[in-house]
C-alpha cells in the first residue's frame, strides 16, 4: 500500500496492507488481552494514558508534520488538531471513574446496585480527516473502562495510525489490548466481519450502511459516525464582515474536509448583499499552498482524483441548473491534489451542492427571505449533524435553532466540537454517541444486581 503526499503526488512510504490472517490474529489476541487489562484496575489503565498524553505533547511538532505529509493538512491546522488532543484526553481522564462507579438505586429490602463492565473487544475503523480527533474519542474511552481495540486507521492517515499505536505501546498498554491493523476498504470489512464485541465507524454515510447491514445479523453494539449537510443561517442583524469571516472559516478549514463543516448558508435577503461580498473577499484571501508552509490556510485534497472529479461534478450540476461562480470553480493547475476555493451563489436545494455531502473547499449560498423559509431548508436534508444561527438575538437563535432537527446547535459560532458535549448524529449522519459522559458509558455493558443477605 502506497502512503502519497496530496500536495505533490510523491510516494512516501510503502507498507503491506494486513490480509484475513493478520486481521483474525489481531482479533484473538485483543480478546486474550483484554481480560488481564480489564482486570488489572483502572489506575494502571489510567497511568498508561496519562503517559501516553505526556508524550503526546513531547513529540506534537513531529507527529502534526507527519499528519500535514500523508493527509495535507495545513501544518498550523495539524498543531491545532494534536494541541486540541489533550484537553480530550484529561477530559477521559477526569470522567472515567465516574462512569466505572457502581451506583446502589435501593438498599432494602434487596439491595438493588448498577455495575457497569466492559463491552470486550471495539473495532474501530476510523477517519482520515481529523485522525487524532476521531481516533481518540474511541479508543481513549474503550481503553479506559477496560477493553482492547483493534484500530484499522483510514488508509489515507496508516502513518499517524501507526504512531498512535507506537506511543500507546511505549505508555504501557498492552501490544494486544490496542492492534493496528492498516489498509483499504477491504481491510475494515474484514475487521466488521471478525467476532468482535462492539464496532466504531467513522466516515461516509454510504459505508456505514454498509457496516450496519455487516454487523445486523450479530446483533453486535454499534456506533456511526457520519456525514452532514450542515446549514448556517445569518439573520439580518448580524455584524456581516464578523459573520462572513467566521462562516467562511467554518466552511474551508481543513480545507472542507470536516464532517461538521459548513456546507450549506443561508442569508436573510436584508444582508445579502453585503455579506456576499464580504464572503467572498474573506475566501479569495484563503493561502492555497504547500501543507508545510505556515501561511497556507487550504491545502490538497487528502482524497486526491476522487475527491477533485466530486468536486468538479459539484460545481458542472449548480452552474447547468443557474448557479453562478463567485470564486474559484475548478482544480487548480499545479502538481498535487488541489481545488480553488470555491463560491457559488444562485443556488437552489435541487443542486447537488446543496443537498450532498461535499467534503471539500466548495460552498454554495442561497437566499432566504423569512426565519421560516431558512429553518425549512435547513431541515430539507436527510442528515443531522450540526446547524448554527448567527444574529446578536439569542431567544431568536435558540427559537430557530430548536426546530432545526440536529444533534448539535451551534448560535454565533460553528464547525466546533467539547469533549464536555455529547457528538451524536441523527438520521444519516449516525447513530450513537461520542464524547461527553455518554461517550465513556458507550463503551460500558450495565450489569443489574439484586442482592439479598440472609
Amino acid at each position: 500500500m502506497k502512503i502519497v503526499d496530496p500536495s505533490s503526488g510523491a510516494v512516501l512510504d510503502d507498507v503491506p496492507s494486513a490480509d484475513r490472517a493478520a486481521v483474525a490474529d489481531a482479533v484473538v489476541r485483543a480478546r486474550v488481552a483484554q481480560r488481564g487489562w480489564a482486570s488489572g484496575g483502572a489506575e494502571p489503565r489510567r497511568a498508561a494514558i496519562r503517559r501516553f498524553r505526556a508524550m503526546v505533547e513531547s513529540e506534537a511538532e513531529r507527529l502534526a508534520r507527519v499528519l500535514a505529509c500523508e493527509v495535507g493538512k495545513p501544518i498550523v491546522q495539524a498543531r491545532s488538531e494534536l494541541a486540541g488532543v489533550l484537553p480530550r484526553i484529561d477530559f477521559f481522564l477526569d470522567e472515567v471513574d465516574a462512569a466505572l462507579a457502581d451506583r446502589v438505586v435501593l438498599e432494602r429490602p434487596v439491595e438493588e446496585r448498577i455495575g457497569h463492565e466492559p463491552v470486550g473487544v471495539v473495532a474501530n475503523v476510523s477517519a482520515w480527516n481529523y485522525p487524532w480527533y476521531v481516533g481518540a474519542n474511541v479508543f481513549l474511552p474503550a481503553l479506559l473502562t477496560g477493553n482492547a481495540v483493534v484500530y484499522k486507521p483510514s488508509e489515507l492517515a496508516t502513518l499517524t495510525g501507526f504512531e498512535i499505536g507506537r506511543l500507546l505501546h511505549a505508555a504501557g498498554v498492552p501490544d494486544d489490548v490496542f492492534r493496528v491493523v492498516v489498509g483499504g476498504g477491504d481491510v475494515g470489512a474484514m475487521l466488521v466481519a471478525e467476532p468482535v464485541d462492539m464496532v466504531c465507524f467513522t466516515g461516509s454515510h454510504a459505508t456505514g450502511v454498509k457496516v450496519a447491514a455487516a454487523v445486523a445479523p450479530r446483533l453486535v453494539k454499534l456506533q456511526l459516525e457520519l456525514g452532514g449537510k450542515d446549514p448556517v443561517y445569518v439573520c439580518e442583524d448580524v455584524d456581516v464582515a464578523a459573520t462572513a469571516a467566521a462562516v467562511a472559516d467554518g466552511a474551508f478549514y481543513n480545507t472542507g474536509q470536516s464532517c461538521c463543516a459548513v456546507e450549506r448558508v443561508y442569508v436573510h435577503e436584508r444582508a445579502w448583499t453585503p455579506f456576499v461580498d464580504a464572503f467572498v473577499a474573506a475566501v479569495r484571501g484563503f493561502v492555497v499552498g504547500d501543507p508545510l508552509d505556515e501561511t497556507t490556510y487550504v491545502g490538497p485534497l487528502a482524497r486526491r482524483e476522487a475527491a477533485i472529479a466530486h468536486l468538479e461534478a459539484q460545481v458542472a450540476d449548480a452552474v447547468a441548473r443557474g448557479a453562478r461562480i463567485l470564486a474559484g470553480g475548478a482544480r487548480l493547475d499545479r502538481p498535487g491534489f488541489y481545488f480553488a476555493p470555491t463560491v457559488l451563489v444562485d443556488v437552489d436545494d435541487r443542486m447537488q451542492v446543496m443537498r450532498d455531502e461535499t467534503f471539500g473547499p466548495v460552498i454554495g449560498l442561497a437566499r432566504v427571505g423569512s426565519d421560516d423559509e431558512a429553518v425549512a431548508r435547513m431541515n430539507d436534508t436527510p442528515y443531522g449533524l450540526t446547524a448554527a444561527v448567527y444574529t446578536p438575538d439569542r431567544a431568536r437563535a435558540e427559537r430557530l435553532l430548536a426546530a432545526i432537527d440536529t444533534g448539535t446547535a451551534y448560535w454565533n459560532c460553528c464547525d466546533r466540537v467539547s469533549p464536555r458535549l455529547p457528538w451524536t448524529g441523527r438520521r444519516a449522519s449516525g447513530v450513537g454517541v461520542t464524547l461527553a459522559r455518554e461517550g465513556i458509558a458507550a463503551f460500558l455493558r450495565p450489569k443489574a444486581w439484586h442482592l439479598r443477605a440472609i
